[in-house]
């Protein structure tokens, strides 16, 4: 495929993500279910209050910090790139909230 071809399908994969933000709700669902509901790559199950027992009682800030520069097998930022660090925190505080 000729590279004016890839730039033209990048541009039609990237363009919907950019024309509408994303809620924490829908990055949970887009960026954090996979492995966490799973526990792949050693990720604190989602329902799992003893494993993010430890991790809440550290805050959100501190979640939010790990969420940024990855840990483990996950990347930074997990694996939403686009995301800024108030949509991660969002996303944090959303996937805990029913563990508290």
């Amino acid at each position: 495929m000729k590279l004016r071809n890839c730039l033209a399908l990048a541009g039609l994969l990237v363009a919907p993500l950019s024309l509408q933000a994303m809620t924490a709700d829908e990055v949970v669902q887009n960026h954090c279910v996979a492995c966490h509901q799973a526990g792949l790559g050693g990720a604190p199950k989602l329902d799992d209050k003893a494993a993010w027992s430890p991790r809440i009682a550290k805050g959100v800030d501190a979640m939010t910090q790990i969420v940024l520069t990855g840990k483990g097998a996950m990347p930074p930022k997990g694996t939403c790139g686009s995301c800024d660090e108030a949509l991660l925190k969002s996303a944090v505080e959303v996937m805990t909230a029913p563990m508290k």
